[in-house]
């Protein structure tokens, strides 16, 4: 692989070829992250392209003082997840109690690796998938969850619940994997 600061000294000022091989690069890591939101490919690449675009805009806006490139990579395509996550929840108009209090800090995921979550994920509803995904996976707080997706803490809550009780009955019903005790 070529060097990448020469890639990012050449996206800096508007390579195309620099900006493919970035692409190219950091594809299956950023693949994954938005698969985690979304199961439908479509999502998935729109999540995805929609982050690159971003991180290609604004390049120039890097600092490697302040952390590691591909850090600052990702969480502009989480936030382009994110975004996505909530212009299709935008449609919905369901209100939840605020008094649910009935989640779980538990990681159900923390045996499985990652090429099975994505099998338990892609069963979930995309809205609890999307706050599963930011609980379990990003280690994000109910607050942080609420902010990042404009919901409030009690729908939080309730998706994580729903998370659970989807996820135990999924993998009493079809277990992909062992799992231990």
């Amino acid at each position: 692989m070529e060097d990448l600061k020469n890639i990012i000294a050449g996206c800096r000022v508007n390579d195309r070829k620099s900006q493919e091989k970035l692409y190219k690069q950091f594809y299956p890591a950023f693949f994954a992250l938005c698969k985690t939101f979304f199961s439908d490919n479509h999502d998935i690449l729109t999540a995805l392209n929609n982050g690159m675009l971003k991180i290609f805009r604004n390049i120039g806006q890097y600092d490697p003082s302040r952390g590691e490139f591909f850090n600052w990579c990702y969480t502009i395509i989480r936030n382009a997840a994110l975004t996505l996550v909530r212009d299709k929840r935008a449609n919905l108009t369901v209100e939840l109690k605020d008094d649910l209090n009935v989640y779980t800090t538990i990681n159900p995921f923390r045996q499985f690796e990652w090429k099975d979550i994505y099998v338990y994920l892609d069963k979930l509803p995309a809205g609890t998938r999307a706050v599963c995904s930011l609980f379990y996976l990003e280690g994000y707080n109910i607050r942080e969850i609420g902010e990042a997706l404009e919901l409030k803490d009690g729908t939080v809550k309730w998706h994580l619940n729903e998370c659970r009780n989807k996820l135990k009955v999924i993998f009493e019903q079809s277990p992909i994997i062992e799992r231990s005790a």
